[in-house]
């Protein structure tokens, strides 16, 4: 039997590089804000609840989505992804099933490939399942190292990279399927000692493999799907890709 699925949508950052003082996710794609096609996604994949992290500008990100079915969560403080989420542990306090995390500025994910990103967790069973993607040129993104069997030994960050890593073109997307009760027994784990002093998600599978868990990499044959809108011209980028796809 499926375990159950629901989905948490981080959507608290500004989006500075916008230029606009309109929270990032709800900058129009084709007429709709964006955090709307990354709902769309999420009720797709038949999430039982989605809770959408919330922040800069809250309410106005609330009134936007309130006729969604979606709950929020208040990260009052920006301090990183793994803070992000969790902010949504009460929401999950008895709920035994998987997590879905997506990101409220990746708009062009399609249902198709977190189905199979879902599928291929609930058939593994691993503690975590993450999205990834080939890149031509993945400077800047965490490589993943894998091992003998296909499973995630690494993700190493390009300040951390060897010349040999930084060959590797598979690259942490940012999109993952948890099971529920491990990460927030693990996010209190994370800590933030970086340079942004932030506690970040990826820090989860970190601390897993370190564990020995097995991990799960599911390649999209597809990156551009999985690429996040941080500019206006990505933005357009996504429109005409939008556009594309309603054209076949």
């Amino acid at each position: 039997m499926a375990r159950s699925i629901a989905t948490v949508i981080l959507a608290a950052g500004k989006g500075k590089r916008m230029k606009s003082d309109l929270p990032k996710v709800l900058h129009p794609l084709n007429g709709r804000p964006m955090i709307h096609y990354v709902i769309d996604a999420a009720q797709a994949v038949g999430s039982e609840k989605v809770v959408l992290v919330v922040g800069h500008k809250k309410e106005m990100v609330m009134e936007a989505t309130r006729e969604r079915g979606v709950e929020y969560a208040v990260q009052s403080e920006q301090l990183g992804t793994g803070h992000a989420v969790l902010q949504t542990r009460p929401f999950f306090e008895h709920y035994d099933g998987d997590i879905l995390v997506l990101s409220g500025d990746v708009p062009l994910l399609r249902a198709e490939t977190l189905r199979q990103l879902i599928d291929i967790h609930q058939k593994e069973q691993p503690l975590a399942t993450m999205l990834t993607a080939d890149m031509d040129d993945p400077t800047g993104y965490g490589r993943i190292v894998r091992d003998e069997h296909g499973f995630v030994r690494q993700i190493v960050e390009e300040k951390d990279a060897s010349p040999e890593i930084k060959k590797i073109k598979e690259i942490n997307v940012g999109i993952y399927v948890f099971q529920a009760q491990s990460l927030f027994e693990t996010l209190p784990l994370v800590k933030n000692d970086n340079n942004q002093g932030e506690y970040y998600l990826p820090d989860v599978i970190k601390i897993y493999v370190e564990r020995g868990e097995k991990i799960v990499a599911v390649k999209t044959p597809d990156v551009a799907e999985t690429h996040g809108i941080n500019n206006v011209d990505q933005l357009k980028r996504a429109e005409q890709i939008l556009l594309e796809r309603l054209a076949v």
